[in-house]
């Protein structure tokens, strides 16, 4: 089974040999159809063929270009905060990749703990929960999460996120590279949210910027950071970073990009003695949980083990055999942009409707 791990391996070019060059070009030929496919569908929205469904508020996508973790949740976290500050009801609207029937994903379970008064509704028809979030939950602004290509629902903020650490998916298309669709696309942004600039060099974060610019030379540029805000267990209880700074940690997790992860621990100042990965979305089962509690034992020499917050909610435990388990939570810092952007977000707020519950 190819792992998220191996396949980015062979299409960054890491993965060297001539039975891997010849895959690569079989990706290639396939993403050559993959290519149509996706042109087809977005000249039919560009040239008005097809378009997207309106709902009666305002509407926010937040998405990106490549597949794998760009740092949209935190992101989604920060909108959903700054709407609820201003007195607004805004909800949640996403696919629910990977959850069971009738369940929420890990994305819906970290996001309820984080945002526990705003309501979150998973769908893979995302018109139809919109419409319900409008009519039925009196919503007065919709968060669409990783909708960029969703264009069958209008929008009317489309916010793109880019990875500074993979910021272009190699530049090919799935599944010659991780593009879900051409970097081209990137002129239908209005707003381009740069995240984890500060894991790379100043070149390379320049270069990029110098490139995003000349893709969408009318958007709004923002650059976020990953700002770790405490250790949190299953039982609730949090404690500050500073408790594991200096300390030695095992860590693991199953997201789009696990260097990312390993980043943010060594830069808060903990010791990641080992990284486990896991493809993003895992679903976690009793032989990973065995495989990991086996794995600690191991490692006497550590202090605690250490996942992403969209892990513990997965796993449900306090701790791996006698060390304890805690999650690193993340918080969106801005740090260039800010204002614009929210200049973008007060234009929304003047286009909702007057809300019919407020005298009440």
């Amino acid at each position: 089974m190819l792992t998220a791990r191996d396949f980015k391996a062979i299409v960054s070019g890491r993965q060297k040999g001539i039975g891997t060059s010849m895959l690569r070009g079989l990706m290639w030929v396939t993403s050559l159809f993959y290519g149509v496919g996706v042109g087809i569908r977005n000249r039919q929205f560009d040239t008005k063929v097809k378009s997207g469904e309106r709902v009666d508020v305002p509407v926010i996508s937040v998405g990106n270009l490549t597949l794998g973790g760009t740092g949209k949740t935190p992101m989604v976290a920060w909108l959903a905060r700054w709407f609820r500050e201003q007195d607004i009801r805004v909800t949640l609207i996403s696919r629910g990749y990977g959850a069971e029937q009738g369940a929420q994903n890990d994305e819906a379970k970290e996001l309820e703990q984080l945002l526990p008064d705003v309501p979150h509704l998973q769908n893979p028809d995302r018109v139809a929960a919109a419409q319900v979030a409008a009519e039925e939950l009196a919503a007065q602004v919709l968060l669409l999460d990783d909708a960029f290509q969703h264009r069958r629902i209008a929008r009317d903020l489309d916010i793109v996120l880019i990875d500074a650490t993979e910021p272009f998916g190699y530049d090919y298309l799935f599944p010659r590279g991780t593009l879900r669709e051409p970097v081209q696309s990137l002129g239908r942004a209005d707003v381009i949210v740069l995240t984890r600039g500060d894991m790379v060099s100043e070149q390379d974060r320049a270069a990029i910027w110098e490139r995003i610019v000349k893709l969408d030379h009318d958007a709004v540029l923002v650059e976020m950071r990953h700002q770790p805000s405490r250790l949190l267990n299953d039982s609730g209880k949090s404690q500050t970073i500073e408790q594991l700074q200096g300390k030695k940690v095992l860590a693991f997790c199953g997201i789009g990009n696990p260097s990312g992860f390993r980043h943010t621990l060594n830069d808060a100042g903990i010791d990641v003695v080992e990284l486990r990965e896991f493809d993003d979305h895992h679903a976690y089962q009793r032989e990973d949980i065995h495989a990991l509690e086996h794995w600690t034992t191991e490692h006497n020499e550590v202090d605690a083990v250490v996942c992403t917050h969209k892990d513990l909610v997965k796993i449900g435990l306090d701790r791996f055999m006698d060390k304890p388990l805690w999650a690193l939570t993340i918080e969106a810092q801005i740090v260039d942009g800010q204002a614009e952007l929210e200049e973008r977000l007060r234009e929304l707020v003047a286009k909702i409707p007057a809300d019919p519950y407020a005298d009440y």
